[in-house]
């Protein structure tokens, strides 16, 4: 009888624990879902592997909801689902990383002085990219490098601060602006040539 009572009482444990697992989760993950969803399917480039990715995603969040401290749950969240979608191209398809030129001294210091929220409004670069054709940007974004891509949908697309996206990506900030600045030229470059 008491092994029975200890067990029956290991099972309410557990099962509060789920229900506190799944509150977290509901209130941790989900509002973060479409945002999720769109930088896997940016990252592999297909809705049925983003759909994966992101279902493989979330059984890690949920796995890990007691970890997360609160402190930015959108990064915690895109991280997941960013570690979660380089984990599945590796398993399942041929490495599509390359790797980025080392920008030269006197860039690089550039790019680091820069603020975190510069303005980008006026910028003719920025115009330049704000004009073009959806479906067009679409298929030059695509063809970016994985690194410089996944820099400019969490700072562009996805409103992500430096710092935030330095969470996602576990690089250092003079990382993320020089990859945002590469991805930015490389961008605009591909731009001008197709519209020439």
């Amino acid at each position: 009888r008491e092994y029975f009572d200890q067990i029956q009482s290991q099972r309410k444990k557990r099962s509060l624990a789920s229900d506190d697992q799944n509150a977290k989760f509901a209130a941790v993950v989900t509002p973060h879902l479409a945002d999720a969803y769109s930088l896997a399917r940016w990252l592999t480039r297909s809705r049925a592997d983003a759909d994966d990715v992101l279902q493989e995603a979330c059984i890690r969040a949920f796995g890990a909801i007691e970890q997360q401290t609160g402190e930015s749950s959108r990064a915690w969240v895109l991280a997941i689902v960013r570690n979660t979608a380089y984990t599945w191209l590796s398993n399942k398809r041929a490495s599509m990383l390359i790797g980025i030129d080392d920008l030269a001294e006197k860039e690089r210091m550039q790019v680091e002085l820069a603020t975190e929220r510069a303005d980008t409004t006026g910028n003719p670069e920025s115009e330049m990219i704000a004009r073009a054709d959806a479906k067009q940007l679409e298929t030059l974004i695509a063809g970016l490098p994985m690194e410089f891509r996944e820099t400019l949908i969490l700072r562009d697309l996805q409103g992500l601060g430096y710092r935030e996206i330095s969470e996602v990506i576990g690089a250092p900030i003079g990382t993320v602006m020089s990859r945002l600045a590469r991805a930015r030229q490389r961008l605009i470059a591909a731009i001008k040539e197709s519209n020439s």
